[in-house]
């Protein structure tokens, strides 16, 4: 299994830093959210666990090696920037045979991807009149190449409409399900939180939180509660949870005490509760508290 560890990875260009002391865990079979605010330092960490940039200090091991020890790198680990370009005139079959023959892989590699990433239609094609949603494809393709075990996506839903979205959606998942490893950075939260099992959230280069996004979202979670005795049942609950909002006149919201507990409590005084659900904060509401930025998503 090809997980990812990094650890106290640091990147200073001059007085600047963009990568600070940071250091998470990216394991095999989830698909891990790498997040931050524009010029966190996301993509400079993705490119030093590819030696794309030499880290200040710090280190990036995969499976236990460091991306310069893999015998064949590219059957380990592929990549995904949003910046990859193609040679205008070239095709998208012509693209991945010449990578394909580069990283000396068979031929029959190239029909397999354009069908997977539903491009066969589009493979005669120069890729200079590829749409972005189109390219994206192509850059998953290209990474795929070798059927590696760990693959970094660095904002892999640009361009892509929505029917394109949910595409890139279950393939991920798939992927995972195989067992890979999965980082992906992206700024469209209400997106990545439909596949996230993990999350990673950097600001100005330092660790914010990482872990798996349910506890994240849990250790934020309130309870609503349904109740037509809310004016009475709201001081008693007041009395144990950190805080209880009126929402309507039949409505509460409480945080800092779990469902069982408040109808332990409502039963107890003889009051009636006619619903209790656990809500659960988005990834989006996470990521404003942790980093104070706006975002996009």
């Amino acid at each position: 299994m090809s997980g990812i560890e990094v650890r106290n990875l640091t990147k200073t260009y001059g007085p600047l830093t963009a990568v600070d002391d940071l250091s998470f865990t990216v394991r095999p079979g989830a698909i891990t959210a790498f997040l931050g605010p524009n010029g966190a330092g996301k993509t400079t960490t993705i490119r030093m666990m590819i030696d794309h940039v030499a880290p200040t200090r710090g280190s990036v091991t995969i499976g236990g090696r460091r991306y310069r020890d893999l015998p064949h790198p590219t059957t380990v680990v592929g990549a995904v920037f949003d910046a990859a370009s193609f040679h205008p005139r070239h095709s998208a079959r012509d693209h991945l045979r010449i990578y394909a023959a580069m990283g000396r892989y068979p031929a029959d590699r190239v029909e397999d991807l354009l069908g997977l990433l539903g491009l066969a239609g589009a493979a005669g094609r120069r890729t200079g009149g590829f749409s972005t949603g189109m390219r994206q494809r192509l850059n998953l393709a290209t990474a795929l190449l070798g059927d590696p075990r760990v693959l970094l996506l660095d904002e892999p839903s640009n361009g892509l409409d929505p029917e394109g979205m949910a595409w890139l959606r279950s393939f991920l998942r798939a992927l995972a399900d195989e067992g890979r490893t999965i980082l992906v950075s992206s700024h469209v939260l209400s997106e990545i939180q439909q596949v996230a099992d993990d999350v990673v959230v950097i600001r100005q280069g330092r660790l914010l939180a990482a872990g798996p996004l349910r506890e994240l979202s849990g250790t934020t979670q309130a309870v609503l509660v349904r109740t037509p005795d809310a004016a009475a049942l709201r001081p008693i609950l007041a009395g144990e949870a950190r805080r209880v909002d009126a929402t309507g006149p039949q409505d509460l919201r409480v945080h800092g005490l779990d469902p069982a507990r408040i109808a332990d409590l409502a039963a107890a005084h003889g009051l009636r509760v006619h619903g209790l659900t656990t809500e659960h904060r988005s990834l989006e509401e996470i990521f404003l508290d942790l980093t104070g930025e706006r975002t996009n998503a």
